[in-house]
Formats: structure tokens, C-alpha cells, sequence
């Protein structure tokens, strides 16, 4: 507008200051903007040498950005690819060496803050894919040391993700107890009014719930229904919430503020997550078949012990699936064997043993575990010495 009305010294000085601000915080698209406005401007002035300095930067930008523009398609359509079915990430899988290569060498070339980024965050995605949550955490702590140290952009590094990345990366290597210092410690980087509060919390609490911790799963449980914005998320996040609230219910109803009939209504109608069968329908099913052995159910026993082995049959085939397998063999085992928590404990510690020595599959395959399958196997014990004390006690009283 101004360089329209011929206001050429207050124009020039508001892009220069514009170019400045955009190469600070390494946004080429308003470099190159900046600069191609102050190469019409000198044009029109007459200017020559300033002309061909402008020239010159548009020329250098334009380069940049057409290598970040690269960087950035083959990110987003691996970004696409990653929230499609189960078929397409795995063949996205195959790809992403290949890409990451690619990425790689635009880096190496561009040395900008939107190349770094599209390269980082991919490495990460590839990294969760494997399940090499190891290499996460290194990755993690490598990129924040170089970012304290000036080597990375600060006005651009979102520190947060790092945060994030870093606990959710403890919390699927069963780095438990670690993991929670530091969810405890990052915390207070996140406002509460962002969706990212809510999706960092949801780690906190599983990290505090896989380290036994169920008062503090509790009090964080409790925190994120005190949040104004709760009501405010997807349907599907807030019927996560409510299903890690049941879990822990399940675990210590005497802690609960759960009532008992909600409790049960929730059991019972919980709805299915994602409809190419990822994320908690194990975690759903296991919960339906402990609740019916809880009740001494043995008609809802038998009904869940068939829908378990249809998800087996249908959904679980794959190696990476092996966690979830195995337990699901566990859980049927106790039907097998008509409940006699001895034979389970004895013929079931071979499969309990796999089990310890299986890792968490990659994020490409994962079924989230709210508790460990180790520790909802001893649960399951438990609950068949209990029912067993029980039936001998009714019987007991029947005889007198």
C-alpha cells in the first residue's frame, strides 16, 4: 500500500525490517516475499546496486524454499499415510528409509530450521514405528543439548514436543519410574488450556499407572475432569479418559469415586475406538472378560472368551501382535481350566514367560496397554484365589 502511493523510504524500511525478522526466525516463505517486494521496489527506483543485492537474496531464498517445499510433501504424506489403516502404514514402513535418506540430504544442502524439523519429526515417527524407544530417548536428549547450546533455532524449537516425545518414549520402553520424574518435571511447560495438556496428561497418568502408582494416577485422573476445556475435547479422547478411569476403578475400587453401577453400564457399552481395529480394543475386551470373572459370570465369560478368540483370529496375527496374543491365550487359559488358579499359575508361567521376554511392538502395530499384561495377569490370579475363597465360604454356609 505504501509502495502504491509512492511512499518508497517507508515501504523499504518496512520490508528490510520485515526481511530481517523473517531470516531470525528462519520463515524463508516471507523471506523470499520480503525480498521479491524489495526487488520491485528498487526496480521501480531506479536502483541498481540495491536492485541486484535484493536480486540476489530472492534467488538464494527461492532455492531454500524449494527444498524445504520438498522436505515439507514428503513429510505431510507420510504424516497422511500414518493416520490411514493398518495396511498403509506398514507399507509406509517399508518407505520411510528411503525417505528419511531424502530428507536427510535436503538438510544437508538447506541447513534450515524447516528441514531440520520435517527431518526430526520423521525420524521420530520412524523411530516409534520399530518400537526402537531407545533410539527416541537418545534422539530426544541429543536434540535438546544441541538446542540449549544455539544450534537449533530457539525462537522456532517447540521444547514441548521434545517434553512429550521424550515420556512417551519412557512410558512404551517400561521405563516407568524414570519416565514419571520427568512428566512431573515437564509438566508445567503446558497450559491447560492447550489439547496438547490433555494428550501429555494422558502419558503422565499411564506412566503413573505402569509404575503402580495409583494414588497419583488418581489425583491426575481427577485434574483433567477439573479442566473447563474437558468437555471440550473429541468424543473419542474424553471415552479414553473415562476408559482409564474404569481401568483403575477395576484395579482399586475401594480409591474410586466411580460408582459401582457406572462402573458396570461403562463395562458393559464401551464402544469400540478405531475402526481398523488399533488402539484400546484389546484393552476394552481385556477389561469386559475381568469383569465377567470378577462377577463369577460364567454364561459372559463364555460369550467374551469367543469374541477374544474371533479378535485373535481376525486382528492378531501378525508377530508384532505377539504381546497381545499370548495374554489373550492367558486370559482363555483360565476358562480351560475351569478357574483352578493352580493349573492356571502352573501351565500358564510358560506363556507368562514369553510374555516378559516379548517387548512392546512398534508404534506401526501397538495396542496400548494401560496396565502392564504382567501385572493384569497377577490381577487375574488374584481374582481367582479370591473367587475360589468365596465359593468354599458359600458352600460352607450351605452345608451348616
Amino acid at each position: 500500500m505504501l509502495q502504491g502511493e509512492g511512499e518508497y523510504k517507508m515501504a523499504e524500511r518496512l520490508l528490510r525490517k520485515c526481511l530481517r525478522l523473517a531470516t531470525d526466525g528462519e520463515f524463508t516463505q516471507y523471506c523470499v516475499i520480503a525480498a521479491r517486494l524489495l526487488r520491485n521496489l528498487y526496480a521501480q527506483q531506479r536502483q541498481p546496486a540495491r536492485y541486484k543485492t535484493a536480486l540476489t537474496q530472492l534467488n538464494h531464498y527461492q532455492k531454500l524454499l524449494a527444498l524445504e517445499e520438498e522436505a515439507s510433501d514428503l513429510y505431510w504424506a507420510t504424516k497422511m499415510t500414518q493416520v490411514q489403516t493398518v495396511r498403509a502404514t506398514r507399507s509406509l514402513l517399508n518407505k520411510l528409509p528411503e525417505y528419511l535418506q531424502r530428507l536427510q540430504a535436503l538438510h544437508k544442502q538447506a541447513k534450515s530450521y524447516a528441514t531440520f524439523h520435517y527431518l526430526y519429526t520423521t525420524q521420530l515417527m520412524y523411530e516409534g514405528m520399530i518400537g526402537n524407544y531407545e533410539g527416541i530417548i537418545r534422539l530426544t536428549m541429543d536434540t535438546a543439548r544441541l538446542a540449549s547450546k544455539g544450534k537449533i533455532n530457539k525462537k522456532r524449537f517447540d521444547k514441548r514436543f521434545n517434553h512429550f516425545m521424550t515420556v512417551y518414549a519412557h512410558l512404551r520402553s517400561r521405563q516407568a519410574q524414570e519416565g514419571l520424574k520427568l512428566a512431573e518435571e515437564y509438566f508445567k511447560e503446558f497450559h491447560p488450556s492447550s489439547g496438547n495438556w490433555f494428550y501429555f496428561l494422558e502419558h503422565y497418568l499411564l506412566l503413573a499407572i505402569h509404575a503402580k502408582n495409583y494414588t497419583r494416577a488418581q489425583e491426575l485422573l481427577k485434574l483433567a475432569r477439573q479442566n473447563p476445556y474437558y468437555r471440550k475435547q473429541r468424543v473419542a479422547a474424553q471415552q479414553r479418559w473415562e476408559l482409564f478411569e474404569t481401568y483403575l476403578h477395576f484395579v482399586q475400587p475401594e480409591q474410586s469415586p466411580l460408582r459401582k453401577l457406572h462402573f458396570s453400564q461403562f463395562v458393559l457399552t464401551v464402544p469400540d475406538y478405531s475402526r481398523d481395529k488399533r488402539g484400546h480394543n484389546v484393552a476394552i475386551l481385556i477389561l469386559q472378560f475381568l469383569y465377567y470373572l470378577r462377577s463369577h459370570d460364567a454364561e459372559g465369560l463364555l460369550t467374551r472368551m469367543e469374541g477374544l478368540r474371533k479378535y485373535q483370529q481376525r486382528h492378531l496375527r501378525e508377530a508384532e501382535t505377539l504381546r497381545s496374543q499370548l495374554f489373550l491365550r492367558l486370559l482363555m487359559l483360565t476358562i480351560k481350566e475351569n478357574f483352578d488358579v493352580q493349573a492356571c499359575e502352573k501351565k500358564g508361567q510358560a506363556l507368562l514367560n514369553r510374555l516378559r521376554e516379548t517387548p512392546p511392538p512398534g508404534e506401526a502395530f501397538a495396542e496400548i496397554e494401560i496396565i502392564p499384561y504382567e501385572e493384569l495377569w497377577a490381577l487375574t490370579l488374584e481374582i481367582l484365589r479370591v473367587n475360589a475363597k468365596e465359593l468354599a465360604a458359600s458352600e460352607l454356609m450351605a452345608y451348616r
